[in-house]
């Protein structure tokens, strides 16, 4: 139990974490364009376009807190999932409301980047449009993962048959939730683009984060709920306290996954934002795919997230069996813990997983920071640029794939 809330706690704080630094990038592709936009008509020094995500985000903390009034719970048959969506849903309307009025105080009539000009009418369609795709990636999230729906039924209805068609079918249904979302995805780039140019994109991708306190809060839920049936379980409480919890647990895992959908769709939409602001600063007018160099640093740039996921996942395995491991030692040296006559070494299990995760994942961070530096300073900027879009694509379908492909395994085995 120990080591389960442990793991929950990792997983919220990495979700946090991930939520945050995504945030932050995006805030900073949106200053570095802001200062190439023409906007000295108004009332902030030429500031304004740098100034509105700021404030929109700010906001957006306050307006995820008023969602959270509209998060309530009659009776025990109310639906959980409902409830978190309304509100959710709440304060991304209410968000959408208040950036027309921000849209409006903020910015002149007309702007202009890179020789696109668009009105600040645009400016709100493109916040729109982010709030929108923000909202169809936790729908089809929620379908692929939540309990009662068909991709979870299809894996409960396959594992009657044993462990291999669970597996491929978790698999299948991980591959098909990438279709919808990217296919909103790719339309809201598009519509952004349409609306407001590279600042459309990069203020669409401010308006999806406005809401990141409440998909925090929602992704919090699932580990809470988790750590509260741990210690229902380990407390010998009446069965019907178990069972509320496994169902607020079920709903956890979709909120868990709704929440790393959100943080992936926000980083799709900001990576093209950091993208076009590393092309202004590289000071190059195109990345020709047609170049060799380019078309190479493609595939190798699609290959890094396989490789980061597979250390990952290698570094699970390993963490696993040293703690299997550790706990059969304690089950054959330390007698009478079955019986709760002898008290388990706890802080030995809990070493090996704080060891662990941080000695194996020094080589995947070390690969994910060091190779973009790498590539631009022996390649070019020509070659990095091709690195960032190879990564930028895989990651996305990567990360779709592996968290809803989870969710929906973790919610198949409450079943």
């Amino acid at each position: 139990t120990t080591q389960a809330a442990r793991t929950s706690l990792k997983q919220a704080l990495k979700v946090s974490f991930t939520g945050g630094t995504v945030m932050g990038l995006g805030v900073a592709g949106l200053a570095v364009l802001g200062q190439e936009i023409d906007a000295k008509a108004d009332a902030f020094g030429g500031m304004s376009p740098i100034l509105l995500p700021m404030l929109i985000c700010g906001l957006g903390i306050i307006f995820s807190i008023i969602g959270t009034w509209f998060v309530t719970i009659k009776d025990e048959k109310s639906n959980v999932q409902t409830a978190l969506n309304l509100g959710n849903w709440s304060s991304i309307v209410i968000t959408g409301v208040a950036s027309y009025f921000i849209v409006m105080w903020m910015l002149p009539e007309t702007l202009s980047l890179r020789g696109y000009e668009f009105s600040n009418i645009n400016v709100f369609y493109a916040i729109l449009v982010g709030l929108v795709v923000g909202t169809i990636m936790s729908i089809v999230t929620e379908y692929y993962t939540a309990m009662g729906k068909a991709p979870v039924n299809s894996i409960i209805q396959q594992s009657s048959t044993g462990h291999a068609t669970n597996i491929i079918a978790g698999l299948s249904v991980g591959m098909k939730s990438t279709v919808i979302p990217i296919l909103v995805l790719a339309g809201g780039i598009m519509a952004s683009y349409y609306f407001a140019g590279l600042y459309g994109v990069a203020i669409a991708a401010a308006g999806m984060m406005a809401t990141t306190a409440m998909q925090l809060a929602i992704d919090a839920f699932g580990p809470i709920a988790d750590n509260a049936g741990g210690i229902a379980e380990m407390s010998q409480l009446p069965p019907e306290v178990r069972e509320r919890t496994d169902n607020l647990d079920a709903v956890g895992n979709t909120t868990a996954a709704t929440g790393k959908g959100f943080a992936i769709a926000s980083a799709a939409l900001t990576s093209l934002a950091l993208f076009a602001a590393f092309v202004g600063i590289a000071g190059i007018s195109a990345i020709d795919i047609y170049k060799a160099p380019v078309l190479a640093g493609l595939f190798v740039g699609g290959m890094i997230p396989f490789v980061f996921s597979a250390l990952c996942i290698q570094a699970v395995g390993k963490a696993a069996m040293d703690m299997v491991q550790e706990v059969r030692r304690q089950f054959r040296e330390i007698p009478g813990i079955m019986e709760y006559k002898a008290k388990p070494e706890y802080e030995k299990c809990v070493a090996i997983s704080t060891k662990a995760s941080i000695r194996e994942m020094m080589l995947p961070g070390a690969i994910a920071l060091i190779t973009p530096v790498v590539v631009g300073f022996i390649f070019g900027p020509e070659v990095l640029g091709g690195l960032l879009a190879g990564v930028t694509v895989a990651g996305v379908l990567m990360g779709i794939f592996q968290s809803n492909a989870g969710g929906a395994w973790d919610n198949a085995k409450k079943s």
